[in-house]
C-alpha cells in the first residue's frame, strides 16, 4: 500500500484484465524457467519467491500446433489462448498480429489483447506495441516493449511512460546457466500478472524461445 498525504494508507488500485485474482497490492518478482525434459516448444513455468508454480505456458511442442500457446494457472486451468493471426498490410509493410483470448462467464471466447509482431526487416527500429481490449484502465491501452527481450533485458511501458513490468537476469544466474533458460520478471503493484505473462509468452515465441518448435 502507498502512503497518502496527511498520513495513513491508501489502497493500491487493482487493474485486472484477465482477473483481479492475479493483481497484487504489492510489487512482485516471478522467476521464469524453461521446462526441463520436454520436446522443443515445451514452454516454461513461472514461480514465486517460494518456488511455487503460479503459471505455466504450453508451447507448440505440447499442443502439437504451431503459432498457438496456452497460459495456465498453477493448477493447470486454462487462462489465455494465444494465437498468431494472418499478416496484414500496414504502412507498406507486412505485420503479423498475436491475439490473446480468455473466456467470459458464458464460456464464449473473449479478446483480451493484441500484440503487433515487428517486421523482421525493421525490428531494430520498430517497437513492439500491445493494446488491451475493452479496458477502463488507460495504462493498458497503448503499451510498448522497450529494450531487448532476446537478451532478457526489456521493459513493458504504459501509455504514459509508466513501467508495467521489467524482464531481467540476476548476475549470479548468468554465471551458471543461459539467461534464455532462467530469468525474472518484476511486476508493478496492481498489474494483472496473467496478462503480463501472456505477453511474455508471445515474445518468447517471436524470438525463438522455449514455446516454439
Amino acid at each position: 500500500m502507498a502512503a497518502k498525504p496527511g498520513g495513513g494508507m491508501m489502497m493500491m488500485m487493482m487493474m485486472p484484465i484477465v482477473s483481479k485474482e492475479y493483481c497484487s497490492p504489492d510489487e512482485v518478482v516471478r522467476a521464469v524457467r524453461r521446462r526441463p525434459n520436454v520436446p522443443n516448444g515445451g514452454g516454461f513455468v513461472v514461480a514465486d519467491c517460494g518456488q511455487r508454480v503460479v503459471f505455466k505456458v504450453d508451447g507448440c511442442g505440447i499442443l502439437g500446433k504451431k503459432e498457438k500457446m496456452i497460459l495456465k494457472d498453477g493448477e493447470g486451468n486454462d487462462l489465455l489462448l494465444l494465437r498468431r493471426k494472418g499478416a496484414i498490410i500496414e504502412a507498406l509493410s507486412i505485420t503479423r498480429q498475436w491475439k490473446g483470448f480468455t473466456r467470459d462467464f458464458l464460456g464464449s471466447r473473449k479478446l483480451v489483447f493484441t500484440l503487433k509482431e515487428p517486421n523482421s526487416c525493421f525490428s531494430m527500429n520498430t517497437p513492439i506495441r500491445i493494446s488491451a481490449e475493452s479496458t477502463e484502465f488507460s495504462t493498458y491501452r497503448n503499451l510498448e516493449i522497450m529494450g531487448d527481450f532476446q537478451q532478457r533485458s526489456c521493459t513493458i511501458v504504459g501509455s504514459k511512460g509508466d513501467v508495467i513490468a521489467q524482464v531481467g537476469v540476476k548476475e549470479e544466474v548468468e554465471q551458471v546457466m543461459s539467461s534464455r533458460d532462467l530469468y525474472h520478471v518484476r511486476i508493478k503493484a496492481g498489474i494483472d500478472q496473467a496478462f503480463v505473462f501472456g505477453v511474455i509468452a508471445v515474445l518468447d515465441y517471436i524470438y525463438d524461445g522455449s514455446t516454439r518448435c
